[in-house]
């Protein structure tokens, strides 16, 4: 199957790195015998790459539990019944509404917010480029989601009324996805994000489509 050959292959990186670094700290103690200067400066500098290459690892495994996760069914079932008359078409939209500004919710306060606060988007912070990966995959997830729930909300008049003036926040989110991966997104960035998406929950309590946050899967996160 696709998906056990990729999540394969991300495993069998994932030991030939560790049985690697396993050999170059070796060496390294090896070589350090010589003085004992060179003795007392090895630790710091395996300790240094050991922390580099244990993020990586961390990556490759969070590649592999997404390979992994193609193979399950998505939560959000594939053949959905199609309405027919206008209030079944209106409570649709507010359902999808609902389904995809949630989805958003969930994925920026997981992986963009919590970790903010937690200081782990911060140069020198332990996992911080684990951290950055699932922020950058979040924040374009979350977008992608807020443009579909604000198409969503279309179908309902007094939806489409309340979250019409959250269009163009929804479009400022654009890009931010990549400033997060990169480690270049400000707190100014991470205030927009949390902005709107209060803002888009507020809509929809207002309208009667409250939205409550769900974390995305692995498969739905790495699929946008």
């Amino acid at each position: 199957m696709p998906g056990t050959s990729r999540l394969r292959r991300a495993l069998t990186a994932l030991l030939v790195s560790t049985a690697l670094v396993a050999g170059g700290t070796a060496c390294s103690s090896s070589g350090a015998a010589g003085s004992r200067g060179q003795r007392e400066a090895v630790p710091v500098s395996v300790a240094a790459q050991q922390a580099v290459v244990d993020e990586a690892l961390a990556a490759q495994v969070f590649a592999a539990e997404a390979a992994a996760a193609q193979e399950v069914t998505d939560e959000v079932p594939a053949a959905e019944p199609t309405p027919s008359t206008p209030a079944e078409k209106q409570k649709f939209s507010k359902a999808r509404f609902v389904a995809n500004a949630g989805l958003a919710a969930g994925a920026t306060y997981q992986w963009i917010i919590k970790p903010y606060r937690a200081g782990k988007f911060k140069k020198g912070a332990k996992g911080r480029t684990f951290a950055l990966i699932k922020a950058g995959l979040a924040g374009a997830f979350a977008y992608n989601r807020l443009k579909a729930a604000a198409e969503n909300a279309k179908g309902d008049p007094l939806l489409s009324k309340a979250v019409a003036p959250l269009t163009a926040g929804i479009a400022s989110l654009k890009g931010l996805g990549s400033k997060l991966r990169k480690g270049d997104a400000s707190d100014g960035d991470i205030g927009s994000f949390e902005g709107v998406i209060n803002g888009v929950k507020d809509a929809g309590q207002g309208a009667g489509a409250t939205v409550t946050d769900k974390v995305p899967s692995l498969s739905q996160l790495n699929g946008g």
